[in-house]
C-alpha cells in the first residue's frame, strides 16, 4: 500500500524493477543455510520487494501500451490487453522451466513405495488434516542437489537483474513527468494515495477480482499439490503436475490478450468464471485415485485457463480504468492479490480441503457479481457513447468539440487527448464515479 507510489515516483519503473528483483535474489541465498535466521529475515526483504516489482512492470506495461496506441492509432485498451498477454505468456512459462528443472534435479532421489489404495480415502476434498497416513513422498534430496537447484535459481536471478539494468528502456508516462515537472506532489500526499483511491466506488467493487486470484493460487500450489497430487501420486509428480498449469496459463494469456480486442473483456471473464467453476465443483466431486493418471494433469490444465483470465484481464482492466492513478491501482491490485495469498495459507492448516473450495467458489461468484456492476457503471458512463473504433483525425476532431462545450476536457492538440477518449473524461462535467 505504502512502498509502490514513492519508488515509482523517486526511481522510475525500470530501477524500482530492478531494485526489487534484488530481493528476490536475496530470497534465494538465503535458502543455501535454511534456517529460522535466514528464511524469515530474507521473506520479509521478498515481501518488501514483490510489492514494487508488481506495481512497476504493471505501471511499465500500460504506458508503454497506450504509448504504442498512440504511434499505431490504436484504442489503448486494445494494445494495453495485448502488452499483458505476452507478458503473462513469459511470466507464466517460468512455471514451465522451473518445475522441469526441479523435477529433474531432485528426481535423482529414489522415491518411496507406493501405498495401497485404502489409504487414498482421505485424499482430495475429503483432507480434514485429522488423519496421518504414510505418503507418496520421497527421501530428502542430498545437500548437493540442493545446491544445484538453488545455484540455476540464483544465477536466473541474477541474469534477470542485468538484462533489465542493461536492456531495458527507462520511459516514464508524459503526463506523469509534465507533472512532475511543474510541481513535485507533497510527500505525504503521495503516500497515502493508494488509500486515497478508495474513494471511486469502482476500486471499492473491484477488490475481490484481485483477493480471488489470490485465493485461487494459493489453493492451487497449496491444497491441490499436498491433497491430491502428493497424497496419491507422490512429491516426485508435483512438479510435472504444475508444469500442466503454467503451460495451459501462458498459452492462454497470449491468446487472450489477443482475443479481448475482437470479443471484448466481458466474454473473457465469463470464460474463466466458468473454467474454474467447473473445476472447483469437479474436486468437490472426484475421489482421486492413482489409477486416474489423467484428471490429475486435466484440471491443472483448466485451471491455468482460468488463471490466465485473472492475470491479463485484471491488470489490463486496472490500467484501464485508473490510467490517471496507475501506481496507486496497480499498489491497491498487489495488496488484495497478497490478501488473497495469506488468506489461502493462513487457513490451509485449520480447514478440510472441502470449506476450502466452498470458500473459494462463495468468493467467485461474489467477485463476479461485483465485476459485473463496474461493468454496468462504465457502460451508463457518457464516455461510452462515443464511436468504438476511429482513426486520429476523427477522434481529434470529436475531442475539439467536446472541448468546446465542456470546460476541462483536453484539447485537440493535447497529447493526452486520445487517451484521455481510450480512458474516459476526467472533467468535472462528465462525472465517471
Amino acid at each position: 500500500m505504502l512502498l509502490p507510489p514513492i519508488l515509482i515516483r523517486r526511481f522510475g519503473c525500470k530501477w524500482t524493477i530492478v531494485g526489487s528483483m534484488c530481493c528476490y535474489v536475496t530470497f534465494s541465498l538465503g535458502n543455501f543455510h535454511a534456517s529460522w535466521y535466514t528464511l524469515i529475515p530474507t521473506s520479509i526483504l521478498l515481501g518488501l520487494g514483490a510489492a514494487p516489482l508488481w506495481s512497476a512492470q504493471s505501471t511499465y506495461l500500460t504506458v508503454m501500451g497506450n504509448a504504442h496506441a498512440q504511434e499505431v492509432s490504436k484504442l489503448g485498451r486494445d494494445v494495453v490487453n495485448q502488452y499483458f498477454g505476452i507478458f503473462f505468456l513469459i511470466f507464466q512459462s517460468s512455471g514451465v522451466w522451473g518445475n522441469l528443472i526441479s523435477s529433474l534435479v531432485l528426481g535423482q532421489t529414489p522415491t518411496q513405495e507406493a501405498k495401497p489404495e485404502e489409504n487414498f480415502e482421505y485424499c482430495g476434498a475429503k483432507d480434514c488434516l485429522l488423519v496421518t497416513l504414510p505418503t507418496n513422498s520421497t527421501h530428502r534430496p542430498s545437500q548437493e542437489l540442493i545446491y544445484t537447484l538453488l545455484g540455476i535459481y540464483t544465477a536466473s536471478g541474477v541474469l534477470a537483474i542485468l538484462l533489465i539494468a542493461v536492456c531495458l528502456e527507462a520511459r516514464e508516462d508524459s503526463a506523469s513527468q509534465g507533472e512532475a515537472e511543474t510541481k513535485a506532489p507533497p510527500f505525504l500526499l503521495t503516500l497515502l494515495s493508494t488509500f486515497r483511491l478508495f474513494r471511486d466506488k469502482r476500486l471499492c467493487l473491484l477488490v475481490l477480482l484481485p483477493t480471488y486470484s489470490g485465493l485461487q493460487q494459493g489453493f492451487l500450489s497449496g491444497e491441490y499439490t499436498r491433497s491430491f497430487a502428493t497424497c496419491v501420486l507422490g512429491i516426485h509428480f508435483v512438479g510435472y503436475v504444475m508444469i500442466c498449469f503454467s503451460a495451459a496459463s501462458a498459452l492462454c494469456s497470449l491468446l487472450f490478450g489477443k482475443l479481448s480486442q475482437y470479443t471484448g473483456r466481458r466474454a473473457i471473464y465469463v470464460l474463466g468464471a466458468a473454467t474454474h467453476l467447473s473445476c472447483i465443483l469437479a474436486l468437490l466431486l472426484w475421489r482421486p485415485r492413482s489409477s486416474q493418471m489423467a484428471v490429475f494433469f486435466l484440471i491443472p490444465g483448466l485451471w491455468g485457463v482460468g488463471d490466465a483470465v485473472w492475470q491479463t484481464q485484471n491488470n489490463a482492466l486496472y490500467g484501464i480504468l485508473f490510467e490517471k492513478n496507475k501506481e496507486a491501482a496497480f499498489a491497491n491490485y498487489r495488496l488484495w492479490e497478497a490478501l488473497g495469498f495469506v488468506m489461502a495459507f493462513g487457513y490451509s492448516s485449520f480447514l478440510c480441503v472441502s470449506v476450502k473450495l466452498y470458500i473459494l467458489l462463495g468468493v467467485l461468484v461474489l467477485a463476479m457479481v461485483t465485476y459485473g456492476t463496474v461493468e454496468y457503471l462504465e457502460s451508463r458512463s457518457p464516455v461510452n457513447t462515443l464511436p468504438p473504433r476511429q482513426t486520429s483525425q476523427a477522434v481529434e476532431g470529436e475531442m475539439g468539440t467536446a472541448a468546446g462545450h465542456c470546460e476541462g476536457l483536453p484539447s485537440p492538440e493535447s497529447r493526452g487527448a486520445r487517451r484521455a477518449a481510450d480512458a474516459g473524461w476526467e472533467a468535472s462535467c462528465v462525472p465517471l464515479r
